[in-house]
């Protein structure tokens, strides 16, 4: 093709088409990535991205929300804090750096570089650590109107909320004082009062009995109108069965066995799962399995003054066992107690109090679902934040569970790690055996 003056201007006048057009695309894309954020959550259970929980909880807070970090600008913090923004428009972030503003800071509390002091109406909190665990739940503090403290029985061999053994409470109790409820405990041969600002109190499995005075102060703590969360195992009642005619219920003699367990791979008969629960506000939307190791049937017994709602009901091929838990396990149709049984219950009735308040009491055939030992299991620990919400009258947080994040580590099987180091050894001998060939044809040549 011959290059003429007039297809050389042509060709200029392309070039400067195509060039003014690229720059045009160039800048559109600029435009719109400064307009809109698009971004991608690839990890395992969407660890970076709000979870479903963190979201409902902003939905249940109303009113602006004031985040001062004191630091000088950040980004890593401007990306934090806009996951919760995406969400709730009225949250607003400003920096303060506290070099400049020192008095400022001590002022606030702030230790470290970099804090958060987050505010709701009057509320105040501070935050060290950037994850969302830590902010959802200083967020869900924040949100409480009132101080809620939970008052633990001791003295009789009660698990304990402060105790590091396998069979105590300690782990649900931080996951408690996390959430804003704290929690402390009571021994009534010491003081024969049970604090009336409670939010509830909690039995938890008694080793040895009580005495009738100290059953006497829970019975009128309940004729008062306290709130009770009653955690029984198998055995022994310890001298509380006074308290069970109160409440109207009734223990059943032995232990859950439930058959389900075995066909999913459990070989402990002791153990109850519960899949299924019923619509009360404690359950409502909860859909996780909670594994009970050690239950206790709960009948109840009519003509009591209290509103009873079973909750935590075993499978109908479970029964109540009354002999050994030895060998081959059937149900014996004269002794045990056929099932489905009821493991936990709600019971409710309206206060003759000034407030006028809904009491609210919950009685559960074990307490070892909440053991530091089995807190993790399935949904035992969101179960028991639930049930220390309903108790506590933070009804909005109920079904609001923790997010825990399951790949913090990699991990290869043996063949595969086998094969990565393989190919780290065999990739650079390639390379190597490939630059020698090239070499050795370029000397020939």
């Amino acid at each position: 093709m011959q290059v003429t003056k007039k297809t050389h201007l042509q060709i200029r006048l392309q070039n400067i088409i195509f060039v003014a057009l690229f720059l045009v695309f160039v800048a559109m894309l600029a435009w719109l990535g400064e307009r809109y954020n698009v971004s991608s959550d690839w990890t395992k259970n969407s660890r970076n991205t709000l979870s479903d929980s963190s979201i409902a909880l902003l939905k249940k807070i109303d009113g602006p929300i004031s985040i001062t970090s004191f630091v000088s600008r950040n980004e890593q913090i401007e990306n934090f804090v806009q996951r919760y923004q995406n969400y709730k428009e009225d949250i607003k972030l400003n920096f303060i750096d506290p070099d400049i503003e020192p008095q400022l800071a001590r002022e606030n509390g702030v230790r470290v570089k970099g804090e958060l002091v987050l505010r709701y109406g009057e509320r105040r909190e501070n935050l060290q650590t950037l994850t969302e665990q830590a902010m959802t739940n200083a967020l869900q503090r924040l949100a409480r109107n009132a101080e809620r403290f939970i008052v633990f029985l001791e003295g009789h061999g009660e698990r304990s909320p402060r105790g590091r053994a396998n069979h105590d409470l300690s782990d649900w109790a931080v996951q408690l004082e996390s959430r804003g409820i704290n929690t402390q405990t009571i021994n009534l041969g010491v003081n024969q009062q049970i604090p009336s600002n409670a939010s509830a109190l909690v039995i938890a499995s008694p080793q040895v009995n009580l005495l009738p005075g100290e059953v006497s102060i829970i019975g009128d703590y309940l004729a008062k109108g306290g709130n009770l969360l009653w955690l029984a195992d198998p055995g022994e009642a310890h001298g509380l069965g006074v308290l069970a005619e109160q409440l109207g219920i009734e223990f059943h003699p032995g232990m859950v066995v439930d058959p389900t367990t075995q066909r999913l791979g459990l070989n402990d008969p002791r153990i109850t799962i519960i899949a299924e629960y019923g619509t009360q506000a404690v359950t409502n939307n909860f859909s996780n399995l909670t594994l009970f190791p050690q239950a206790s049937a709960i009948e109840l017994i009519e003509g009591s003054e209290w509103q009873a709602d079973p909750f935590l009901i075993t499978a109908p091929d479970s029964w109540s066992e009354t002999g050994e838990l030895q060998g081959e396990l059937a149900l014996d149709a004269g002794e045990d107690i056929p099932g489905p049984l009821n493991i936990g219950v709600i019971l409710t009735r309206n206060t003759n109090t000034e407030a006028a308040l809904e009491q609210r009491v919950i009685v559960i055939g074990d307490g070892d679902f909440l053991s530091n030992q089995y807190l993790g299991n399935a949904g035992n620990q969101d179960l028991g934040l639930n049930l220390a919400n309903w108790l506590s009258r933070d009804d909005a947080f109920i079904n609001i569970p923790a997010k825990t994040s399951s790949d913090l580590s990699l991990e290869f099987s043996a063949s595969t790690a086998g094969i990565i180091g393989l190919i780290f050894i065999l990739l650079p001998l390639i390379l190597l055996a490939t630059g020698f060939i090239i070499w050795q044809r370029r000397r020939r040549t």
